[in-house]
């Protein structure tokens, strides 16, 4: 989600950044006619294509057998709140009911988060470090003079940075080891040229294991958390004949995966789909949303920042429920059911996204760890997600060295 202060930060970027650029080969559409570009097409999938997403899928539906839930894990963007999300996955895991999951999808924030809840609780120290750990910190790094010359209000060294010290060789390994047993991890970017949300299969990115694919790794997950104007976009090059002849190099332009979707627990192109008789339908469909759903009140000062940004705020939230209770409808209709866990609309924490302080981060965690150990974080899409009057304490989480 895109909080209000997010916005107005975004709209700052432009009016200053208006001179700074991104050099690039122009192309047009033609060029990208005929196959899709040799090498991406057995990575990623546009979630408009509803064949490419069974396709890609279908591994793990052959996984699941009639005797066991098939697990799908969304996490949706929100900057700085992810702490939260990363709190309730370590919370989860104390409680022992966290599951094994069959496919794990991220969307911004999320795509950060999702290597690490894909491959299990024997990675929670590591999320915990990612998300309150002195690297995240220093995710935004302002210009300083140099920002009119660039694209963004923020430089992408900082977040690049994090991802570096996160995308290991024994992460890369572990994940090539959980592809190859039919699971799988998806990350959603969105390709400003074709104004698509594009799913990248990061296990198969990682099972390829030469340089250029390690470094493709990153870029989508560097891609998917960059939101617009904040951080600088990705480009990601793309092969093509017809470019060839005109000695251009051609590159796509991606940013983050939130622009075009919230989450993903299936690609749009397959909400309203219904699966055939004898099929796998899916089981249990759990959405974690790094941020709050609910409207609350709050007096809007008559200036124009205060209404976009309070506007964006509204709009961005009622996104949110609506592409909740698609997916929940999705859901049922396959036989399956939808629980969220989302930041209390009550709770007193700045969830603007991009409060990197670390108490603020420690907060977020914090908060998600106690309300998934005590077993309050999940609520059904007609449920509201708020911690049970009179509820007792729950004891702080383990310390995590290097916090």
């Amino acid at each position: 989600m895109r909080p209000a202060r997010l916005l107005v930060v975004v709209l700052a970027a432009l009016s200053v950044t208006a001179c700074g650029s991104l050099s690039r080969d122009a192309y047009t559409a033609s060029d990208l006619a005929g196959p899709p570009p040799q090498g991406l097409a057995e990575l990623r999938f546009n979630a408009s294509d509803s064949d490419a997403a069974i396709r890609f899928a279908e591994p793990a539906r052959k996984r699941a057998s009639a005797q066991r839930t098939f697990d799908v894990l969304a996490l949706s963007g929100g900057g700085s709140n992810g702490a939260y999300g990363a709190g309730v996955l370590a919370g989860w895991t104390k409680r022992g009911e966290r599951p094994e999951f069959d496919i794990v999808t991220g969307v911004s924030t999320g795509a950060l988060t999702a290597p690490f809840a894909f491959l299990g609780p024997s990675w929670d120290d590591r999320l915990a470090e990612a998300y309150t750990g002195k690297a995240a910190g220093k995710v935004l790094k302002p210009r300083g003079l140099g920002l009119l010359f660039h694209t963004s209000v923020y430089s992408a060294s900082g977040l690049r940075a994090l991802v570096d010290a996160n995308v290991t060789d024994d992460l890369l390994q572990a994940i090539v080891a959980e592809h190859r047993r039919g699971r799988r991890l998806l990350i959603a970017t969105t390709n400003l040229d074709t104004e698509e949300t594009v799913i990248w299969d990061m296990g198969a990115i990682a099972s390829r294991g030469d340089p250029a694919s390690r470094q493709l790794f990153k870029d989508v997950l560097v891609a998917s958390a960059s939101i617009p104007g904040v951080l600088p976009p990705t480009l990601i090059e793309i092969p093509s004949p017809n470019a060839e002849k005109g000695g251009r190099r051609l590159s796509e332009m991606h940013v983050d995966g939130g622009v075009t979707i919230p989450f993903f627990v299936a690609p749009e192109s397959l909400l309203l789909w219904t699966a055939a008789k004898g099929q796998v339908r899916p089981g249990r469909l759990y959405v974690i949303v790094n941020g709050k759903v609910g409207g609350a009140f709050g007096f809007t000062k008559g200036n124009a920042g205060a209404i976009v940004g309070r506007s964006w705020d509204a709009m961005s939230k009622a996104l949110m429920r609506t592409h909740l209770a698609a997916s929940s409808a999705f859901a049922r209709r396959n036989g399956g059911q939808l629980l969220y866990a989302a930041i209390p609309d009550s709770a007193d924490v700045d969830t603007s996204g991009l409060d990197f302080a670390s108490d603020n981060r420690e907060a977020l965690f914090r908060m998600g760890y106690e309300r998934a150990q005590a077993g309050w974080a999940w609520s059904l899409t007609d449920e509201p997600a708020e911690v049970p009057p009179g509820a007792p304490t729950v004891p702080a989480p383990p310390v995590i060295s290097g916090r």
